[in-house]
């Protein structure tokens, strides 16, 4: 829609940033913490880009006041970060780990000092490798009261001081990426197992919810999907049905499950017919339908134009991008469904996703129209080959990226969608998984590369003085 007068933003509005614990933190082995299983993965020769590891990251861990300090000169209102379940519980269970409780005490309580609202993610990706190790990790229903203790902890260790939370942090693509295309921990391609530990996931998600609104019944908990809207790459039917499917299996296949405690039925007559149905056990649904999300959070990169892909078409690859040399992502599908297409109306990154503000619009559309939730927006932001020159970061397509998308989060607002808040990813500079710190993400310059740790200085760029007048005006001047 096109609105003669657009509305503002809301007064309460949480203009955040966001990063994850593996990817800043660093002391991996620090203060009693445990491995997880990216501390063991990325010592797999090949598994990330030049082997880079988190070992130390960009060392917030020590330097979290300072890293504080930032925040609140920029003016934020939201900072997401997630706990290391291995900092809690070294082996996922059992003792607690009170230095590590210790460390995020210290951090929520320097967030609140300068009344910025911490939202905490439980789960990022960083499963102790000990449970792993034990029983599979995901692949057991034996996790899920584990997550669930580990969780309970959490709540009742913080829920004073943290009202927001998230329980599981992009499930569709650690489940996906861990299980579908051996890219992440355990590096496993095997569709079956990926769909049961899927499910397991999903019981895991709704049994910490259930316990969050008894213990933090005054807060607010969803889980955060990492949503790419998906559209046909023209009329042709066949093609507008291979965008509904992949709509429906890579989309709604989660967030039906996160809203209603179902999953879709064309897809799970799909995965029935095709051998990859999870065992559904009694009970299992009754919990999925017993815990709903106060919100949804979506994590929105880009979106994705797919055509119809008969069933001896391209089959999905195990290879990405990882380098941010322009054109050399490899063409995936999944036959009988859909494969996907290069949209000729959208630019596209070094990393070769897709630039896409109005696909943001889009989304936030689909998921009030669908689900009738608000929408915290979890993660946006631009990765790129950031350069220091004299002392700065000239950024002005970092600028361009956010300040577009911030505009499409406004017209969806003007639509009727309620969305709490943006968090940018990501405040500082980091590891970005496997494409090591090459691909820069960071309101804050982070002075090292893969190969030199030191000395880490933090440099504002100009994309921080930007969001600093946006958080100011409260969008208006955009």
């Amino acid at each position: 829609m096109e609105h003669k007068t657009r509305k503002r933003f809301p007064s309460k509005f949480l203009w955040g940033s966001a990063s994850a614990a593996y990817q800043i933190e660093g002391a991996w082995d620090e203060d009693g913490k445990g491995p997880s299983v990216w501390d063991e993965y990325v010592r797999i020769p090949g598994a990330t880009y030049k082997g880079t590891t988190g070992d130390v990251a960009v060392d917030h861990y020590h330097r979290y006041k300072e890293d504080v300090k930032l925040m609140a000169d920029m003016g934020l209102k939201a900072y997401r970060f997630s706990i290391a379940w291995s900092r809690i519980f070294p082996q996922g269970k059992g003792e607690v780990n009170e230095a590590g409780l210790a460390f995020y005490d210290n951090l929520i309580d320097e967030l609140l000092k300068y009344d910025i609202e911490p939202l905490v993610t439980i789960y990022h990706w960083d499963i102790p490798q000990a449970l792993f190790d034990e029983y599979g990790g995901w692949e057991s229903r034996e996790v899920i009261a584990d997550f669930t203790h580990y969780a309970k902890t959490l709540f009742k260790r913080y829920g004073d001081r943290v009202k927001y939370w998230v329980s599981l942090n992009e499930q569709n693509i650690f489940v996906g990426m861990g299980y579908g295309q051996a890219l992440h921990p355990p590096k496993v391609s095997d569709m079956k197992r990926m769909y049961a530990v899927n499910h397991i996931a999903n019981l895991a998600n709704a049994s910490v919810i259930e316990a969050f609104h008894e213990l933090v019944p005054d807060g607010k908990i969803g889980p955060s999907f990492a949503y790419t809207p998906h559209y046909p790459i023209d009329t042709d039917p066949k093609n507008v049905q291979a965008a509904d499917d992949a709509e429906e299996l890579n989309s709604y296949f989660w967030m039906d499950v996160y809203a209603y405690g179902r999953y879709p039925r064309a897809i799970m007559h799909y995965l029935e017919e095709n051998g990859l149905a999870p065992e559904i056990k009694p009970g299992d649904m009754e919990l999925l339908k017993r815990a709903k999300p106060d919100f949804m959070g979506v994590n929105y990169y880009q979106s994705a134009t797919v055509a119809y892909n008969p069933l001896d078409g391209v089959g999905m690859s195990n290879e990405i991008n990882n380098t941010g040399k322009k054109g050399t992502a490899k063409e995936t599908g999944v036959e009988g469904l859909y494969k996907k297409v290069v949209n000729p109306f959208v630019a596209t990154t070094n990393w070769d996703w897709t630039i896409d503000p109005k696909g943001l619009q889009i989304a936030l559309r689909r998921i009030t129209s669908r689900y009738d939730l608000p929408v915290l927006i979890t993660e946006n932001g631009l990765g790129e080959f950031d350069k220091l020159e004299n002392g700065e970061v000239n950024d002005d397509y970092r600028i361009d990226y956010l300040a577009s998308h911030v505009s499409a989060i406004r017209d969806a607002i003007s639509d009727g969608t309620e969305v709490i808040g943006y968090c940018t990813w990501s405040f500082t500079d980091l590891l970005s998984w496997l494409n090591g710190y090459q691909k820069r993400y960071g309101f804050v310059y982070v002075d090292r590369d893969v190969s030199d740790a030191d000395p880490m200085t933090r440099i504002p760029k100009k994309s921080y003085y930007w969001y600093k007048d946006v958080i100011e005006t409260n969008g208006d001047t955009l």
